[in-house]
């Protein structure tokens, strides 16, 4: 999801215990009745879908090199693809050439392959707005919803994402509007699972009282200073949640210095950035890398063919800027 410096997903880790890894349930069966229409039966109690990747491709803020740098992505090895309808900060148009062009080649196969696009409200666009503004929410969505598709190349995506509510504390009526109109596409098998993104634990604890569908996914800024979202990550665990984390790089700049990371780094030979994504891994978070450098690519993908040891992650976990253990 940012400028920052294959694969299966079968972890969600205990933040008790960072070194147990156990496989994700999926969320969804897939049929393949009906003439041309791939329709996706959701189970009651949502999970992550069977091709939830390891690691997810951000494609924010990249303009004019939208396509490009989604193809790289797709060529290097990376099977999932994190993308919104929002003109303001995303390109998703050009994403789906990118999808397009790879599945054509025969590289990855639609089954394999996991898109995740978001809904975005009013408030986080710009003037180029993927639905009537002045249309009900659940329209709203609804329009976003087949536009996503359309700029995708695809009739349904594997995760449909809230992007963020319209408050900074609890949920308004146009966040229930929009997460009900998002239910019935999960239900009608248009998506695969739902999530919700940018939002407190209070919001999240909210959404899975109320919600009547669950979502699969919650996707934060990451900071290193809030023990890396604990108490996100926390009620993320005892819901059966994958927790998806973003700027883990950007956002924590000046801990990429601090001795956690740098002593991790020397010991294995690595670099700060590959540590911070190993930890990540092993912490039970599903991180989103936005390089545009090949070479950075194939070291993210390749984290986890070295360790960390038990004292390091739980140093990493408690850094923070100051320098000091908290």
């Amino acid at each position: 999801m940012e400028a920052e410096r294959g694969v299966t997903l079968g972890i969600y880790v205990p933040l008790a215990d960072m070194t147990e890894t156990r496989p994700l349930r999926a969320a969804a069966r897939v049929s393949t009745e009906g003439v041309g229409v791939r329709s996706v039966e959701p189970e009651p109690e949502q999970r992550a879908p069977e091709n939830t990747p390891r690691f997810l491709y951000g494609t924010a803020w990249k303009e004019e090199r939208t396509e490009r740098l989604t193809r790289l992505a797709l060529e290097t090895g990376f099977t999932g693809i994190d993308t919104a309808n929002q003109r303001k900060h995303y390109h998703e148009a050009a994403v789906g050439a990118a999808v397009r062009a790879t599945l054509a080649s025969g590289a990855v196969t639609r089954e394999r392959l996991f898109l995740q696009t978001k809904f975005t409200h009013a408030g986080g666009q710009d003037q180029r707005l993927p639905y009537d503004p002045n249309a009900p929410v659940a329209t709203q969505v609804a329009q976003s919803f087949e536009s996503s598709l359309e700029h995708l190349g695809t009739d349904y995506v594997d995760a449909y994402v809230l992007h963020g509510p319209t408050r900074s504390r609890g949920l308004g009526p146009e966040d229930w509007e929009a997460w009900r109109a998002m239910e019935a596409l999960a239900r009608a098998g248009r998506t695969r699972c739902l999530g919700v993104s940018n939002v407190t634990v209070d919001q999240l604890r909210l959404l899975c009282a109320q919600a009547e569908v669950a979502p699969a996914f919650v996707q934060n800024r990451c900071y290193a200073r809030t023990t890396w979202d604990r108490a996100v990550r926390e009620l993320a665990a005892e819901r059966g949640i994958v927790y998806q984390a973003f700027s883990l790089l950007t956002a924590n700049a000046a801990e990429l210095g601090q001795p956690p990371v740098v002593n991790a780094a020397r010991r294995t030979g690595r670099s700060p950035a590959e540590v911070v994504f190993r930890f990540a891994l092993a912490a039970g978070m599903l991180p989103l890398t936005g390089s545009s450098s090949a070479a950075h690519l194939r070291q993210d993908l390749a984290v986890e063919t070295f360790e960390l040891l038990p004292d390091e992650l739980h140093a990493i976990e408690r850094t923070s800027a100051r320098g000091r253990l908290g």
